[in-house]
């Protein structure tokens, strides 16, 4: 069965870190490229943060030194540190695999920052 299993949300003060993780199990291996999204109430899905299998990271503008994607292929789990968080991340993280032409998509785990 594949499955992607987002944990580490919850709620934190402005300033303050969340690590976010992304387990993989079934025929998803981590080690390809991974995807971070996030929706706020009302907005679009954006994506935060992605790793492609070479490693090569990038990120949306709006989190740009302050977050970092990473994986642990040993464990099949992909990672979204977030430090100096603001209220304006508050949203619902989802962790995404794309797959050929399929694309796999976890629950999502909110995060909520206060001011």
């Amino acid at each position: 069965q594949v499955r992607l299993v987002e944990s580490g949300g919850g709620l934190v003060q402005a300033g303050g870190s969340l690590r976010l993780s992304c387990a993989a199990s079934g025929s998803i291996f981590t080690s390809n490229r991974m995807v971070w999204y996030r929706q706020a109430p009302g907005k679009e899905r954006e994506l935060v943060a992605a790793i492609t299998s070479g490693g090569s990271t990038s990120y949306a503008d709006s989190v740009k030194g302050r977050f970092t994607i990473s994986r642990d292929s040993a464990k099949n789990t992909v990672y979204l540190q977030m430090n100096s968080l603001k209220p304006e991340d508050t949203a619902i993280y989802y962790c995404n695999a794309p797959v050929g032409v399929t694309s796999y998509w976890g629950q999502g785990t909110q995060v909520t920052v206060s001011s």
